[in-house]
């Protein structure tokens, strides 16, 4: 005994330099065969070689990808779930046909959202803007009470406070009158609470369950990919929408300590179909219970508005870059205007660069977020970036309280882009969302609307103030900015 530790106390250098090289030249090879961005990968390389077994385990940590490796043969496409609907199926020449003269470029937009999802656009839907929990909670509690069948609801945030106790009486109730309710609450997102929800929907029979809630790293990498989809379906039929989490901060009237505005959407129509589909498939991949049958997808779909539509899954599976290029699309195909609200606006390169030449082709680009942010180090890391986007024309709008946690776009008056996405690198690289395309002038109307009451109220951003800031204030958004995937 004494013999080996003589030798491991002689040897252990050399084992240990040996072990940290054979770790980091596997990561290294993993880093160079798998990441996309050559940035990222430098950067990556760097930490490995520069910080010895501390920067191979913060790269499996937060890294790797593993849900595009886990969901190998156990995730579908959503398309499989929905039955096909050949009556209300919208053809591109049948868009370009109902689309106002002025915007009907926007079919390149229909073409390229046909090709990333493999779902296919869907008349006859009522897409119904709710502005504020003032309007969103209400709704979507009287569809709870209204429900026959079953209430699927994905949520990041549901919050253990009046807003969120009003939900679970809701839910409970539903359950109690032979409703199937299934909730998923993301795993980080359901800590915003202490304690959290989940023991007591428990307790009150509603079937809830975590997305990503291991501990252990190699099975549920909960530290990086977050499920930010907010979506609620009733009956299969009546479906909810948007940026929206369950908390009282979105209440306004009851005057909150930290108010926080925001646009959810009522859904009727066949769209809801693929936002059921969604759910589902969030749903197999973290219980392994597959949702089927008339109870979950109901075949009698009606028209039920004008507005023409398709569901846009996103996520760090097959589903990658799904919003990136939606947006780059989007903007793409503007000839008039772009008008984007968002409270998170950290937009990689290629965003950027869209954004620029779309502006210097003569197309209004009108970007509005929040004066007061909510994450301090979003708001430094993008102003770390902001002359980018000034210095080709884009307008960007600072706008005053309270805080505007709205998602939206609306190009050349038509189309609206709405949804959970942020425009920076978490949402659009590692976090699980959902947007909606839709194609409708009235819509888009309502919410410009939204857009303009806030403008109106907003103090416009030159590129000449972002400049004048403070050297430090310089370097501390600069070095806020290098995190930017992981705020």
């Amino acid at each position: 005994m004494h013999l080996v530790l003589e030798l491991v106390e002689a040897f252990w250098p050399l084992f240990t330099a040996v072990l940290g090289t054979v770790a980091a030249l596997l990561a290294t090879g993993h880093v160079i065969l798998y990441k996309r961005d050559s940035r990222a990968a430098v950067a990556w390389v760097g930490l490995i070689w520069l910080a010895p077994f501390v920067g191979v385990i913060l790269y499996v940590l937060l890294g790797i990808n593993r849900v595009r490796r886990r969901v190998v043969g156990r995730r579908g496409h959503e398309s499989a779930h929905v039955e096909p609907l050949d009556e209300v199926l919208c053809s591109v020449a049948e868009l370009a046909e109902m689309l106002p003269a002025d915007a009907r470029d926007l079919v390149e937009m229909a073409q390229l959202g046909e090709a990333l999802t493999e779902l296919p656009l869907l008349h006859g839907n009522r897409v119904e803007p709710l502005f504020d929990g003032d309007e969103a909670y209400p709704a979507m509690l009287a569809a709870i009470e209204q429900a026959h069948h079953s209430i699927t609801l994905i949520v990041y945030i549901f919050d253990n406070d009046n807003v969120g106790r009003r939900f679970l009486d809701a839910l409970a109730g539903a359950v109690s009158r032979s409703v199937d309710v299934r909730v998923l609450i993301d795993a980080v997102g359901v800590r915003y609470s202490v304690p959290p929800i989940t023991a007591k929907l428990r307790e009150r029979g509603v079937r809830v369950e975590l997305f990503m809630s291991g501990l252990l790293t190699w099975r549920t990498p909960y530290l990086n990919l977050r499920n930010h989809r907010k979506v609620m379906v009733v009956d299969g039929l009546v479906g909810f929408t948007g940026g929206m989490n369950i908390r009282q901060a979105h209440v306004l009237r009851d005057r909150p300590a930290y108010p926080t505005m925001d646009v959810h959407f009522r859904v009727r129509g066949p769209v809801v179909q693929q936002l059921q589909a969604t759910f589902v498939e969030d749903w197999s991949f973290t219980t392994g219970e597959l949702l089927e049958g008339e109870r979950w997808f109901p075949s009698h779909q009606l028209r039920v508005g004008a507005v023409v539509a398709r569901a846009i899954p996103d996520g760090p599976d097959q589903h990658m870059d799904r919003m990136t290029m939606a947006f780059q699309g989007a903007v793409a195909a503007a000839r008039n205007s772009v008008r984007i609200m968002t409270p998170y606006f950290l937009p990689e390169r290629a965003l950027i660069s869209a954004l620029n030449t779309c502006a210097l082709r003569g197309v209004t680009v009108d970007i509005v977020l929040p004066q007061e942010n909510n994450l301090k180090m979003v708001a430094w890391a993008s102003m770390a970036q902001m002359w980018q986007i000034l210095e080709w024309g884009c307008r960007v709008w600072m706008s005053a309280p309270p805080f505007e946690h709205s998602k939206l776009m609306v190009v050349d008056r038509t189309l609206s882009l709405i949804g959970s996405s942020n425009w920076d690198p978490r949402s659009l690289r590692l976090n699980f969302e959902l947007g909606v395309e839709c194609y409708d002038r009235e819509l888009a109307r309502k919410l410009e609307a939204r857009i303009e009451q806030r403008i109106a109220g907003a103090d416009r951003l030159t590129k000449e103030e972002v400049d004048a800031r403070p050297l430090p204030v310089k370097l501390r958004d600069g070095i806020i900015r290098l995190a930017a995937p992981y705020l």
